[in-house]
């Protein structure tokens, strides 16, 4: 199918953007990479009457160090991520999960910020976002906001965004030396949409857990957190009994929906086998992280 007709503006700064999405009247889209917006035109899922095109905007396509955090501009593809060099040494958990964001062509145009903005509960980007305290910048005619990821994400494919609003860069958490990590996902096919990630963080401090993050996705509505599950794991050493009290206790906690590719039953099990692999694996890092 091809899209319904639409307006095209070419914004050459953030200001105009938000202004032509404001003249939009809450009927204007922003592309970038358009990986997820333009099959859903196609299908015409979405019908926009303007779509302004952020590309030719400058200073939107860095990753940067500010303090200890690393900011990602609202142009950085996700081939940018997978291969920068501050990303692979102080966040080496994305570095990794970016191995599973699908597949090349996708990922030379595909925007990390993008992702987030499509909210996708089965995408990887949502989910990292919020395991590594994002802070989602926005802009808009009215000035600039910022939100916390957990504040960011509404529903499947909903965010807090306004329709006059454009955000122009996520700011994430950078990993402490030594912290361990873990992430593990599972797809038909590599490249595919997961049925289930999960991904972990810790630090090792006198022997037992500490700082311990749990993101998943694909189990739910919203990637999320797993904080009941992070408390029974803090301050503890997590040896096997530990380990099948939590992945019980996560099992019991989530509430996945039943669709064409997996039931709800089968989701909670492949989360808790992806849990107790990816718990597994930072408990190990943060072990020989400690030791160094």
């Amino acid at each position: 199918m091809k899209p319904a007709s639409f307006d095209y503006v070419r914004a050459e700064s953030a200001e105009h953007a938000v202004q032509a999405l404001a003249a939009a009247g809450g009927d204007g889209k922003v592309i970038a990479g358009g990986q997820s917006l333009m099959p859903m035109m196609n299908f015409r899922l979405v019908k926009p009457s303007v779509l302004v095109d952020i590309n030719r905007i400058p200073g939107l396509d860095a990753v940067q160090m500010r303090g200890d955090r690393i900011v990602l501009g609202a142009l950085v593809r996700h081939r940018m991520t997978a291969t920068d060099m501050l990303i692979q040494k102080h966040i080496p958990v994305l570095h990794h999960a970016m191995k599973h964001v699908a597949h090349l062509t996708v990922r030379n145009r595909g925007t990390f910020c993008g992702s987030v903005c499509h909210a996708d509960p089965a995408a990887e980007m949502p989910m990292m976002s919020l395991l590594l305290n994002g802070a989602v910048h926005i802009v808009s005619p009215r000035g600039e906001r910022t939100l916390a990821a957990q504040d960011f994400f509404v529903g499947s494919l909903v965010t807090a965004l306004e329709p006059d609003e454009l955000v122009t860069e996520i700011e994430i958490d950078t990993l402490p030396a030594g912290t361990g990590w873990g992430f593990e996902e599972f797809a038909r096919r590599h490249g595919d949409y997961a049925l289930a990630a999960v991904a972990v963080t810790m630090q090792r401090r006198d022997g037992v857990a500490s700082d311990v993050r749990i993101g998943l996705m694909g189990v739910g509505e919203m990637p999320m957190r797993a904080p009941q599950i992070e408390a029974m794991l803090e301050v503890r050493e997590i040896d096997a009994a530990l380990l099948d009290e939590a992945i019980d206790a996560l099992r019991a906690s989530l509430e996945p929906n039943s669709d064409l590719n997996a039931s709800a039953d089968y989701r909670r099990h492949l989360a808790g086998v992806l849990a107790r692999r990816a718990i597994s694996d930072a408990w190990a890092r943060a072990e020989k992280g400690a030791a160094a």
